[in-house]
């Protein structure tokens, strides 16, 4: 027997979906926009941002209606308060996502530092680790959301060796370099931010599909 809510459910799943293709994109073009720095693209995911902080809304509001009407239990309620979840998880990293481009529009008119080495790494990795985060979700796939999880610390240690590296090689050698070093310094707090945003939808994934709390405990899975 069809209920009520499964179509709702549905266009919740549509929406959570939309909002993950936007974070991904917005991750895609921060990215591209540093290695070319590239103000353009950079200002492109920043005017992006007000549709993303609207459909975040939006969801947030769906969320809490179906709960108001139906009020779901057991495996509907943990979708719809996974969904609210990984909608704020979403919706931060596209926010990284905007002060990354930030950083690039700071950098765009100055000479690197050094090539680029262990940050294109950090991106690749927090570009995986959302995808697979996202893709967990729609497949309801634990074994690829823990594959996330036990990403999280090499993204530590990428964002460590580039914060580092422009202490010790550069910032501490010579003062006069900290305007370019900063926003690559920073580059990588965001990076790695956004590798623990993914690293919590995993964890709520698992929590969707199994009812079982992982965070804090990634020695249990």
């Amino acid at each position: 027997m069809k209920r009520h809510i499964d179509e709702e459910l549905k266009e919740l799943y549509k929406e959570i979906l939309e909002m993950g293709a936007l974070a991904q994109e917005a991750i895609f073009k921060s990215v591209e926009a540093l290695g070319n720095r590239d103000k353009i693209s950079a200002q492109e995911v920043i005017s992006a941002d007000g549709y993303i902080d609207a459909l975040e809304l939006k969801i947030d509001e769906h969320c809490i209606d179906l709960i108001a009407r139906y009020q779901p239990m057991a495996k509907d309620l943990r979708f719809i308060t996974t969904g609210m979840k990984l909608n704020a998880e979403l919706e931060r990293i596209a926010d990284l996502a905007l002060d990354i481009c930030q950083r690039v529009m700071e950098l765009a008119d100055k000479p690197l530092l050094k090539p680029l080495i262990d940050i294109p790494k950090l991106s690749e990795v927090a570009r995986k680790m959302v995808c697979d985060s996202i893709d967990s979700f729609i497949k309801r796939d634990v074994a690829l959301a823990k594959g996330v999880v036990l990403l999280d610390p090499y993204a530590d240690e990428l964002r460590d060796r580039v914060q580092l590296e422009l202490v010790d090689d550069f910032m501490s050698r010579d003062p006069t370099t900290a305007t370019r070093a900063i926003p690559l310094f920073l580059i990588a707090r965001h990076l790695e931010r956004i590798c623990d945003h993914a690293t919590n939808i995993a964890e709520d994934v698992i929590y969707m599909v199994e009812a079982r709390v992982v965070k804090h405990q990634h020695e249990e899975l």
